[in-house]
């Protein structure tokens, strides 16, 4: 399999890591604490429901505990949700998570690239909504945004949900960031999976929850018939007692996520300075990565210096010379930052 993400620690091993966006402070104590003691009930299968993990995110989030759906980290929801619907065509934004495409792609659907201008900050507009056609059965839309970072304006947002309604469209919002924006509650489209059922809401432990390693992501939907699919298409034991523990304990851990907003709000901007002492060129960033564009091969120049950062060239509508990487703790930074500074100003 072709490896086409960031995060490769395994083939570059040694190298400080800023190409996958996790959280710099890690899962937190609860979680890790969770994750060890559950390690002595690996002689047990997990509970195929979830239904601890259920309870727990429905209480912190104040929604049903049958709308939501577990995977093995967001991607098997992915590819789950392209093989339940079996889209004929589908709008995907260039640029946008590969997983979409290849998920779609699986499935044999027709893809139409909604293209993002790099003139507009790669920011969605309105006329976006003149994609949204009788023919399309599924789009997949990201908030904040992967690879840039930025958000859709909520007043946009419902106004494709209300158009996917009216078209009989499936809308997956990809919310795997969304919990970094300093007032995320005022982002997200969880509330709305009850009044319209043409949306699911994909959100992963991966980020936030500093969880890649354990493989837990979940999906809220009020379309149950769907979920009764999806659960179809599922093997029953795909989330470990580990993850489950884990991923319990994260949810009921709020004091975390705060402290994680608070650090990456801090460090983001120290870095966004450094870039514009080197003359850097960045897209202002609202989640816990910055994208940036550059003349010099940045990713070459930074594998020689130990230094990992993900090459965006591979994503629909970019080119050589796009790059995206993490803010991580101050120590790290520091570093990426001299480095930058030794290449672009030499």
């Amino acid at each position: 399999m072709e490896y086409q993400h960031g995060g490769d620690v395994y083939t570059y091993e040694g190298m400080l890591d800023f190409s996958a966006n996790i959280n710099p402070l890690g899962p937190g104590s609860a979680a890790i604490e969770a994750a060890h003691g559950a390690v002595a009930r690996m002689t047990q299968y997990p509970d195929a429901r979830c239904r601890r993990l259920r309870r727990a995110l429905s209480e912190r989030l104040g929604l049903r505990e049958d709308c939501f759906i577990f995977g093995n980290g967001g991607a098997e929801l992915i590819f789950a949700l392209a093989m339940a619907e079996h889209p004929k065509k589908a709008v995907l934004l260039a640029p946008s998570f590969l997983e979409y495409r290849q998920a779609l792609l699986a499935a044999d659907c027709e893809i139409v690239l909604f293209g993002l201008k790099e003139s507009e900050g790669f920011k969605l507009g309105e006329e976006y909504l003149e994609s949204l056609t009788d023919e399309i059965d599924m789009i997949f839309l990201c908030s904040p945004s992967n690879p840039v970072g930025n958000v859709i304006e909520q007043e946009l947002l419902l106004r494709i949900l209300a158009r996917c309604k009216e078209k009989g469209i499936r809308m997956v919002m990809d919310e795997s960031f969304c919990e970094f924006l300093d007032e995320w509650e005022a982002h997200t489209l969880l509330r709305q999976t009850a009044k319209y059922p043409e949306l699911f809401v994909l959100r992963a432990f991966t980020k936030m929850y500093g969880m890649p390693g354990l493989r837990l992501g979940y999906g809220v939907c009020g379309d149950l018939e769907l979920l009764k699919r999806l659960e179809r298409m599922r093997q029953p034991w795909s989330i470990s007692v580990v993850a489950q523990e884990a991923g319990e304990a994260a949810v009921r851990d709020t004091a975390h996520p705060a402290r994680t907003r608070e650090y990456i709000r801090k460090e983001r901007e120290w870095l966004l300075c450094r870039l514009d002492e080197i003359g850097i060129k960045y897209y202002t960033p609202e989640a816990n990565y910055i994208f940036i564009r550059s003349e010099y091969d940045l990713y070459e120049e930074l594998k020689k210096r130990g230094i990992l950062i993900r090459d965006c060239s591979n994503y629909d509508g970019l080119d050589k010379g796009y790059y995206r990487f993490a803010v991580k703790k101050r120590e790290e930074n520091l570093r990426l930052a001299e480095e930058l500074r030794r290449i672009c100003l030499r």
